[in-house]
């Protein structure tokens, strides 16, 4: 689930130097794969990468993919993400953008139960859309799916980004989600709506963008997950990124 990852301002940052490319590709090594302040790893560090292609009428389509660990309930080890964009410019700060995600685990399928093993719960695919608005620093975007998770029930996701440039090739990113919808409302699904949020700062050393993020959720009681599938408690995550092709 890209929209998660820790390198978000890295990436902002990166792409910066790629204007005029027609195709990027960025590679990620991350302490913990974080999607909306949710563990996807157990906590467990992830490689990551994406293939992006611009084409010059404001269309991109692309595809990521990363290694994942719902826990010992779930089968499935990656997870495999495509999607397609259009941008439209309004000014030289101004933009709205509106795309589709499609979220696949290619190698997740329910398993029975058999004398030796646990029964195991596939990861079902799904599809989510958004649009979104930046002006200046700052960037909105609202996410809806009708199927969250495979589960059958819509959900929706809203989220403000603000990302500042700083000297000496330092970068700050400050984020805050709110969960809702049908999905998170259902007691035995999402069990209640839920904000997310982070701070992150980057530092770009030649080709590299290194990253540090606090992120978490406002969970508590029975909801909140300190350890293990599904950490959605404070916690700090470190990352290094590379995005190509390399500029002289």
């Amino acid at each position: 689930m890209k929209t998660g990852s820790l390198v978000l301002a890295a990436a902002l940052a990166a792409a910066s130097g790629l204007a005029h490319a027609q195709w990027s590709s960025t590679v990620t090594l991350v302490s913990d794969y974080e999607f909306r302040g949710v563990s996807l790893t157990e906590t467990d560090p992830a490689l990551q990468a994406s293939l992006d292609y611009e084409f010059t009428n404001g269309i991109a389509i692309g595809t990521w993919a990363s290694n994942l660990d719902y826990g010992d309930a779930y089968d499935g080890n990656f997870e495999i993400d495509f999607y397609a964009s259009y941008t439209r410019e309004i000014s030289d700060s101004a933009a709205w953008s509106a795309g589709i995600t499609a979220y696949t685990y290619p190698d997740s399928s329910a398993r029975a139960a058999t004398a030796t093993q646990d029964a195991r719960l596939a990861i079902e695919p799904y599809l989510e859309g958004y649009v979104d608005f930046t002006m200046g620093s700052f960037h909105a975007a609202q996410w809806y799916t009708n199927d969250y998770s495979g589960l059958g029930a819509g959900a929706q996701y809203t989220e403000l980004n603000f990302t500042q440039e700083l000297p000496r090739s330092f970068g700050l990113a400050a984020h805050v989600g709110y969960s809702w919808g049908d999905y998170w409302e259902d007691a035995s699904q999402g069990g209640g709506e839920l904000f997310d949020y982070s701070l992150a700062a980057t530092y770009e050393a030649g080709h590299f963008t290194l990253g540090a993020k606090f992120t978490g959720t406002d969970a508590s009681g029975d909801r909140k997950i300190t350890s293990g599938a599904f950490t959605n408690d404070a916690r700090f995550l470190i990352s290094i990124a590379t995005t190509f092709p390399w500029g002289k």
